[in-house]
Formats: structure tokens, sequence, C-alpha cells
């Protein structure tokens, strides 16, 4: 459930890796309940951007006082954190291996845990990819937070039947689904589709606009840094959140690189996509 306030989070890659405790209070400043993190900042130089570089990097991991800073500024802000990032599963890793992780997200108080798995051969005639996210969901569970699983293209759990799948596999009530309206619409679901499951199949949404055209090559870099505001693209937005389970976080993902790197503050860009997102019904 969602706080009273409502139900609308921004995502950690809205702003790029903002450093948790600036974010967490931009957050609260705009009326958001719940924002999503991983443990570390995001070097954008691992996607070949080397030209800018809007925030020092930090770790939650490493840094014992950050996550007390981070924990106080939730409290006094009213803000939790909705989705828990950076868990995957692949061939080469043991599932136990991210208990300390784990341990970490639950100290922050995260509602919610996403994993991913981009290697398709773990999809292929095999169960080795569900039997690993299986781990992690019990994992999560034991920790008092709830599992979800994100799908989106090119390889491993590649769309919303994939996902759901996987969720059968774990258990129903054990995982979710988390909805990526980019992922969701781009790799061919539709509003009917998500009006017909069981709502408590669905786990999260995130939110963003975009062209409503099957993956090409620039998908990724696409998905990364160059999304629509809310409103603003072909994505049947409005529609959706119709349709969702009243008590569901929205959450804003919504990068925008171009428009950081060219002069935007990143608190005109939240406040337009929080404005955006509220206008669709969010």
């Amino acid at each position: 459930m969602t706080d009273s306030k409502g139900r609308l989070g921004i995502e950690m890659l809205t702003l790029l890796g903002m450093p948790p405790v600036e974010y967490v209070r931009l957050a609260g400043e705009l009326g958001c309940v719940e924002v999503s993190t991983g443990l570390s900042g995001l070097p954008l130089t691992m996607f070949g951007i080397t030209d800018f570089a809007p925030w020092p990097m930090w770790s939650l991991k490493d840094d014992k006082a950050l996550r007390q800073e981070m924990i106080a500024a939730m409290r006094d802000c009213g803000v939790s954190i909705g989705l828990g990032e950076g868990f995957r599963v692949a061939k080469d890793l043991d599932p136990q291996g991210n208990a300390e992780e784990l341990d970490i997200m639950a100290e922050l108080g995260a509602k919610r845990i996403n994993a991913i798995c981009m290697d398709e051969s773990m999809m292929a005639g095999s169960n080795e990819a569900k039997e690993k996210l299986a781990v992690l969901a019990e994992m999560a569970m034991a920790r008092g937070m709830v599992f979800t699983i994100e799908f989106f293209p090119p390889e491993g759990i590649t769309s919303l039947e994939r996902a759901l799948e996987v969720v059968e596999f774990i258990g129903r009530g054990k995982a979710h689904v988390l909805l990526d309206t980019t992922h969701l619409f781009r790799t061919g679901g539709t509003v009917e589709q998500i009006a017909a499951l069981d709502p408590s199949l669905i786990g999260y949404c995130q939110l963003s606009d975009g062209r409503n055209a099957p993956p090409d090559a620039d998908y990724m870099m696409t998905a990364m840094f160059a999304r629509d505001v809310p409103g603003q693209g072909q994505l049947p937005l409005r529609e959706l959140i119709a349709v969702l389970p009243k008590d569901l976080t929205i959450s804003l993902e919504v990068p925008r690189l171009d428009d950081l790197r060219g002069g935007m503050s990143p608190r005109d860009h939240a406040a337009r996509c929080v404005a955006a997102a509220r206008a669709l019904g969010a």
C-alpha cells in the first residue's frame, strides 16, 4: 500500500543518480512519497558518456553515515524507498551473493526489490533463471520486502508474457511483475492485457512516454537517457493508469540526458514530470 498522501514516486534514473539525501528531499518537496535507488551512483562513463557528470559518485553500501543520513531525510520528508534496484541473475552469479545488499536495502526500509535477467540462454529451454529468481524472491521476502521482476528487450525476460511465466513458476504472492510503460508498449503489450490481469500480479509501475514502436537498434540508449515526459509521446498512459490498481505505486522513470546536459535544473525536470503524471491521473 502507498502512503495516504498519494502514490507517486520518482525513479533514480530520472535524475541520473542524484546523491540520495538530496534526491529524497527533492522528492518530498514535490509531494512524492517514494523513490527508487541502487546502492551506488550512476557512472555515465559506463555508457560511453564522457562529457557530462552531473553528480559525484556515492555508495550506500560502503558509507554507513550516508545510509543514516538518508534514513533521517526519508523520515523528515515522508518519503520511502519504493524500489531497491541493481539485482540481477546471471550464469556466473550465485543469488546468495546478494545477501549483504538485501540486508542494506532492508536497513534502509525498502518496500520492494526489483530483479532482471538479461541472459537469453538462461530463459531458453531451462529453468535456471527462474530458479535463481525464486531464490532472490525468498531472500527478499525473508527480509520483509516484496519481490518484483522487470521485463525488457533485447534478451532474457523480454515481454510481459515471459515475466508472468516467471511469476507463476515462483508462485503468486511471492513475485510480482514490474510494469515499465516504455517496455510494456514497445514490446507489444496493451492496456487490455493489463486490465485483464489479476491485480495482485502487478507490483509496481514505472511511468514514461515515447514512441509506440517495436524496439530498434537504439532502444536501450533511448530507454536509459531519452524517454519522453508523460503525455508528450505516443503511449496510452492515461488509459493504462485508469486500469491499474488504485493503490499501486506509479513512479516516474523519465531520463532526459540532453535536457540536463543543456542546463535544465534537476528540480525543474522532476517537477514537470510530476505535474505531467498528475495531469494523466497518476
